[in-house]
């Protein structure tokens, strides 16, 4: 056997594997774990599709796995919404010589089904050897179910398949044969132990050069922070793996309080080592420093490059960020002369500091982020349409909490807990049955400023539970502390809305008006200043 020789991983931290399998590949898996036993930490689990992506994607959160077996739509379906390596299983031509000579036994016609593609080899191999088969391919699980039922319906009494294949066939009422093969498992089990100690290795280089970023520097979010089960942030989490693998610059946009750092963060954390998952995530706000800073702020600067420059000069972000990620928040409001040098930066990679003339080569992923229309302000001379293309190789626009209605009972609920939890204070036990009767209320209001207003409204509604352990849930409670909440979808603020009147409607407290426009005290300073 291929794995006779232990690989050399340390005795104290074998790698961890997980098998992913709903099918009768499972018992398959069971038995070859045996073997593999004193190699790895190997956990089972009995799920699939979705549901295994969304088990896998929390429990990563605060678990270790080194890679994923599974196989077939399964394995197809994980590997492109996970970011640790999946194995895909495969069976080998072998596999299936046996398959079909076990189903000739009973029958003379046989069925074939394999996942997406066709076996090519299988029509030579047919007529060299008399066999009647019939082959066909699926992708979802109703077209599985569907040609089986064609396949039936044309006499075929034995059908050859992975494990959803095989069981489709016998609820049928026809005979499965499983094509797999152990052999075919321990091969996919040496490629995940050869997958872990790669990894391994390049975490122990990344150590060696000290990798270890201070945690001021650090993404703190993952993909597991990015909540909501509608389709719109199943197809948000989908991009952020998918992103996540290539080095490529990504243009984040949406409203205000969508979260856009979020998921700049998460697609850092979710890279693979060698694009920057342990390395620096360094954060500027493009729109709340003053130009005459930021250049400072990004490029660095030399000793006595200006008044006030600090003795011996100082490193900007992009040197901060070497070897990592810099996430530029509020791209569009970068001034046009910093545009120019941001370019130059982007094409060279390499930063010259304020006052200074050496060159300083940088590996930095850039990801930015807007909630305004960069094509348009393209067209009005505003941002540069070369930087425009250089930042948007990768695009992704996140859904407003109004286009996501159904995520944001479960939203409110999960961040009042928290809220909760952060003040010490314990939910109410019937606090599920207690959101249900606010369910109207809150799912009929337009969150202008997205999750982050939820997430203030529910902060509010936790400070006022915590003074009133008995005050129930319900929505005049909800409505005396946040009246906002009873505006008519039409009168409810919008983004087109001018931030002097929202200003002047809480007497000049700019802490109301960006708690209530959902928005911070520097995205408010920054519409105040575009509309004086």
């Amino acid at each position: 056997m291929r794995h006779s020789t232990p690989l050399p991983f340390d005795a104290n931290d074998k790698p961890v594997i997980w098998t992913v399998s709903v099918s009768r590949l499972s018992d398959l898996f069971r038995d070859i774990t045996l073997e593999y036993d004193n190699l790895a930490t190997i956990e089972p689990i009995n799920l699939g599709f979705e549901e295994a992506a969304k088990h896998i994607r929390e429990r990563l959160a605060t678990e270790r796995c080194d890679a994923i077996i599974s196989a077939g739509s399964n394995a197809a379906y994980l590997k492109g919404r996970l970011s640790v390596p999946v194995v895909i299983a495969k069976f080998s031509g072998f596999d299936v010589m046996q398959a079909l000579a076990r189903a000739r036994r009973v029958s003379d016609r046989i069925g074939i089904i394999t996942y997406q593609e066709r076996l090519a080899e299988l029509a030579e191999f047919s007529g060299t050897f008399g066999f009647d088969v019939a082959q066909r391919t699926y992708v979802t699980e109703e077209d599985a179910r569907a040609q089986v039922n064609d396949l039936k319906a044309m006499g075929i009494k034995a059908i050859v398949g992975a494990g959803r294949i095989t069981d489709l066939a016998e609820e049928a009422g026809l005979t499965g044969v499983f094509v797999y093969s152990a052999a075919s498992i321990r091969h996919a089990f040496d490629d995940a132990l050869e997958m872990a100690r790669l990894t391994q290795l390049e975490s122990n280089r990344n150590r060696a050069r000290g990798a270890v970023v201070n945690d001021t520097l650090r993404a703190r979010h993952g993909i597991t922070d990015l909540r909501g089960d509608s389709a719109a942030m199943e197809q948000v989490r989908q991009s952020v793996v998918l992103y996540a693998k290539s080095p490529a610059t990504v243009l984040i946009q949406g409203e205000t309080g969508c979260g856009k750092e979020l998921v700049a963060q998460a697609i850092h954390r979710e890279a693979p080592r060698t694009l920057g998952q342990n390395r620096p995530f360094v954060a500027v706000n493009c729109g709340a420093i003053a130009e005459s800073l930021l250049e400072s702020e990004l490029f660095g600067h030399e000793e006595g490059a200006f008044t006030g420059a600090r003795r011996g000069g100082h490193a900007g972000l992009f040197e901060a960020a070497n070897r990592g990620t810099l996430f530029l928040d509020e791209i569009g409001e970068m001034p046009l002369t910093l545009q120019t040098r941001l370019l130059r930066v982007l094409e060279e990679r390499e930063v010259v500091r304020v006052g200074g003339t050496r060159p300083i080569p940088v590996q930095v992923r850039i990801i930015s982020a807007t909630h305004c229309d960069l094509e348009q302000r393209v067209r009005e001379g505003r941002f540069r349409a070369d930087l425009f293309y250089r930042l948007a190789v990768l695009r992704m626009t996140l859904p407003s909490l109004r286009a996501r209605p159904d995520d944001v009972m479960p939203l409110v609920e999960w961040s009042l807990k928290n809220a909760l939890a952060s003040l010490g204070a314990r939910p109410h036990p019937n606090l599920h049955a207690e959101m249900a009767t606010c369910a109207p209320l809150l799912q009929r209001y337009g969150w202008p400023g997205n999750v982050r207003e939820l997430r203030n409204l529910t902060e509010r509604l936790a400070l006022f539970l915590a003074a009133e352990p008995l005050q129930a849930l319900t929505p005049a409670f909800v409505l005396s502390v946040a009246p906002e909440l009873g505006a008519s979808p039409a009168t409810a603020p919008a983004t087109g809305e001018r931030v002097t009147e929202v200003l002047a409607r809480f007497g000049g407290r700019r802490d109301a008006a960006a708690d209530y426009l959902g928005i911070s005290r520097t995205t408010l300073w920054r519409k105040l200043k575009a509309e004086g």
